[in-house]
């Protein structure tokens, strides 16, 4: 008789990316890009008048993260796509690796070691965390990507962005496809905006938690890990 029994579920760790792996913000590799293709004159002047109009999206994200992330995207409107596709390694390299947390390499070994899958869920652009992805063997990236057209990027994303809601809604998609048990996974979130993304696993993390996060991980008792910059490697600290 053939073996029709299903195959036991697998495990996960979801991760969010900025702000939970690496100390950044999705202005920080739009800015990047921008002034690499800026001449040195400009880029002061520029970076001036960006944080000025960062103000606003401060504003818009204290409301409502997914909107942000449609209306600062369309920052990138006009912007060569092949140009900056072919900045993203360097963006990697001098814009996030730097900002990553020390203890990221270890805690994505200890849960790879455990058997699980290593996912990313996040709102930044999907070429920004690629080399990030592909550096420390991560499985699975549900991230959005910019559509293009004659060349151009449009300013427009390939679908909702992903964040609030709209985490758990892609989490448990790929749970369906990679017969991944959410109720046996864990989840790595700093922010409230986070919080329906921790809620969908069944071992939720905090880290470096903002004041809303860190009272319900307090009040629930999920765990709160406080890490700090410095140097790391996908098999562990140097």
């Amino acid at each position: 008789m053939s073996d029709t029994s299903t195959p036991p579920r697998r495990s996960a760790v979801f991760f969010d990316f900025d702000g939970t792996l690496v100390d950044s913000t999705i202005a920080h590799y739009y800015g990047y890009f921008v002034k690499r293709r800026l001449p040195p004159i400009l880029r002061t002047l520029w970076h001036g008048w960006f944080l000025i109009k960062c103000v606003s999206y401060l504003v818009i994200d204290r409301i409502d993260r997914s909107k942000l992330n449609i209306f600062f995207y369309r920052n990138y409107r006009g912007l060569p796509s092949k140009e900056i596709l072919a900045m993203a390694q360097d963006c990697y390299r001098d814009a996030i690796v730097p900002r990553c947390f020390e203890q990221i390499g270890n805690c994505m070994q200890e849960h790879r070691d455990a058997g699980r899958s290593i996912v990313l869920v996040t709102g930044s652009i999907d070429f920004i965390v690629a080399p990030f992805a592909e550096e420390f063997g991560v499985h699975a990236v549900l991230a959005p990507a910019l559509l293009e057209s004659n060349g151009l990027f449009t300013g427009e994303l390939d679908g909702p962005p992903i964040g609030g809601e709209e985490k758990p809604k892609r989490m448990r998609e790929l749970a369906e496809e990679m017969n991944i048990d959410l109720d046996l996974s864990h989840g790595y979130g700093d922010s409230i905006a986070d919080l329906p993304m921790l809620e969908a696993v069944g071992h939720p993390h905090a880290v470096n938690p903002d004041k809303a996060l860190t009272k319900i991980s307090s009040d629930r008792g999920w765990p709160i890990h406080e890490w700090t910059l410095g140097k790391t490697k996908p098999g562990g600290n140097r």
